[in-house]
C-alpha cells in the first residue's frame, strides 16, 4: 500500500473508492474530451487529473472510517488481477456525460462485487440497488443534456494496476479528489 496523505482529527470525509487512470491514458481521453465535447456550453468537462472510475462511493463518513476502508481494500484487491478496461459507448444521464466501458473478462465487476460485499459487512457502504456500470465521468452537466453523438475514442484497453481511496472535497469550481492510499491488485 502507497500513501499519497494523511488523514487526522475527528473530522468527515466524502470517501470513494475507485481506479486510477493511467496518465498517458488519461491525457489522450482528455484530448478526446476536448475535441468531442468541448464546443457545449451544456457541458463542463472533468479535468483530467479527476478521470477515474469509481468502484464504490461512501459518502460522508467519519476520517477513522479511512483506515477501516483501506482495510478493506486491502484484503480484497490483491485477490484480483488488473482490469482490461476499454471504451464502447457514450452516455448522458440528466447530470454527467461518460464513456461505458468494457470489462473485458468481467475482473473489474468481480472486484468490485468483492469490495461492495467486503465494505457492506464492515458497516461501510450500501450497496446501490442498480448494477455496477464501468464508466468514466467525462463531463457535468449544466442545464439540458446536450444529445450528443460523439464517436467513441479509440484508445485501446487500460489496466489499472491498483485501487485508491479517495478523498472528494467540494469546492465552488467541482470537486477536487486526493488519493489517501493506493492498494495494488494481485498479479
Amino acid at each position: 500500500m502507497t500513501s499519497t496523505a494523511t488523514v487526522e482529527g475527528d473530522g468527515r470525509l466524502r470517501l470513494f473508492l475507485g481506479f486510477p487512470l493511467d496518465p498517458a491514458w488519461a491525457a489522450d481521453l482528455a484530448r478526446w474530451q476536448a475535441r468531442e465535447l468541448g464546443g457545449s456550453p451544456a457541458l463542463g468537462l472533468v479535468p483530467v487529473e479527476r478521470l477515474h472510475v469509481t468502484l464504490a462511493f461512501l459518502g460522508s463518513r467519519p476520517a477513522a472510517d479511512a483506515a477501516r476502508a483501506v482495510e478493506v481494500a486491502g484484503a480484497v484487491a490483491p485477490g484480483f488481477g488488473p482490469p482490461a478496461l476499454a471504451p464502447v459507448h457514450y452516455r448522458e444521464t440528466r447530470s454527467v456525460a461518460m464513456l461505458v466501458l468494457d470489462d473485458a473478462g468481467g475482473r473489474a465487476g468481480a472486484l468490485q462485487g468483492a469490495l461492495s460485499s467486503a465494505l457492506a459487512a464492515a458497516g461501510l457502504y450500501e450497496p446501490e440497488s442498480r448494477p455496477w456500470l464501468p464508466h468514466v465521468t467525462v463531463a457535468r452537466m449544466h442545464g439540458r443534456p446536450p444529445r450528443l453523438d460523439p464517436s467513441v475514442p479509440a484508445l485501446g484497453p487500460t489496466s489499472p494496476s491498483g485501487v485508491a481511496l479517495y478523498n472528494s472535497v467540494l469546492r465552488p469550481n467541482g470537486a477536487q479528489y486526493q488519493i489517501l492510499v493506493s492498494v495494488p491488485l494481485g498479479g
